[in-house]
């Protein structure tokens, strides 16, 4: 069992920052990728960027969004805890955010949520003037 413990989020105004972290427990760390996705109302829960053990820290890719350039997602393998540093926020950001972990042992689909396994419980961050 692996529990995943965020922190993090709030009320921002557009072009403000804000980081999450993402404490996980219950396994080896170092042999996990783990990730934040982010689901808007209304809408499907999307990728954002993730930490793989096998390629490193992989964003959404380009979009009307641009995530990467603004958010950085980063790992400390000796506190078992992942990142995510989001500067220049947009209205648009404004979602529930979650880290979430996958177990798998070979490359996988890293951007859709069935592929991994545990999930933190979500963070509110809400971008408004």
């Amino acid at each position: 069992q692996v529990q995943l413990v965020e922190s993090g989020g709030g009320v921002v105004p557009p072009g403000g920052s804000l980081r999450f972290s993402c404490v996980a427990s219950g396994r080896t760390f170092s042999t996990s990728s783990m990730g934040w996705f982010r689901q808007a109302p209304g809408k499907e829960r999307e990728f954002v960027a993730v930490s793989t053990w096998y390629s490193g820290y992989i964003y959404r890719p380009g979009d009307t969004t641009a995530i990467k350039g603004r958010f950085t997602i980063s790992r400390d393998d000796a506190k078992n805890t992942i990142y995510l540093q989001m500067n220049n926020l947009k209205v648009e950001d404004t979602a529930v955010y979650y880290c979430a972990i996958s177990l798998r042992a070979t490359p996988f689909n890293y951007a859709v949520s069935q592929s991994y396994d545990y999930w933190g419980q979500g963070t509110q961050v809400t971008v408004s003037s």
